[in-house]
């Protein structure tokens, strides 16, 4: 699978933000909703609850996910598929496992809120490992390396924090020829 572009999961569907909600999403959605107007009939104070706790979790998720689609519409308008192999393809070498490095430290809020980005950095040609390993790095978090410097002490905060990254290497070295292998047997 080198050099290609991803073409997705089972039956060659394409993953990331190509594809449209299956019908199982949309009813998925639908028990959810009905689940919230049968407790609001029942309980209403609950269901009060449950939407402030939503609306508080929605407002937290929301800036970020605006700045990743952000950097998505980005990566489409300049970031071409030849650079992504540069930096970030089966080619790249050390400079491609320092920027999954640096770019998974550096990052911030709900990993989850990634997912689409990497998803879509893999269809343009990004190792599957390098994505690994940009998502190990995001356990290290700089803004609280003082803290933890402060409770644990500097020894084991560099120690930690050093293995956290050498480890990030191996797994996504390892998630890379897992995942390529299973590839290449579909």
């Amino acid at each position: 699978m080198t050099g290609q572009k991803n073409k997705g999961g089972p039956g060659g569907q394409k993953r990331g933000g190509g594809k449209k909600p299956s019908k199982l999403s949309w009813g998925f959605l639908a028990v959810v909703i009905v689940i919230y107007i049968a407790v609001a009939f029942i309980d209403p104070v609950l269901a009060k609850k449950a939407f402030g706790i939503f609306s508080g979790i929605l407002m937290q998720v929301v800036p970020v996910l605006v700045f990743v689609f952000f950097l998505l519409f980005l990566t489409d308008l300049f970031i071409k598929p030849e650079k992504i192999a540069k930096y970030l393809g089966s080619e790249s070498g050390v400079t491609g496992w320092l920027v999954a490095i640096v770019a998974g430290i550096i990052s911030s809020g709900p990993i989850y809120v990634w997912f689409p980005f990497l998803s879509e950095m893999r269809e343009k040609g990004m190792k599957t490992g390098l994505a690994a390993t940009f998502l190990y790095n995001r356990a290290v978090k700089v803004p609280l390396l003082p803290l933890m410097i402060y409770y644990f002490g500097f020894a084991f905060t560099v120690v930690l924090t050093v293995y956290m990254i050498v480890f990030s290497v191996a797994v996504g070295f390892l998630t890379g020829l897992v995942v390529e292998t299973g590839d290449e047997n579909a």
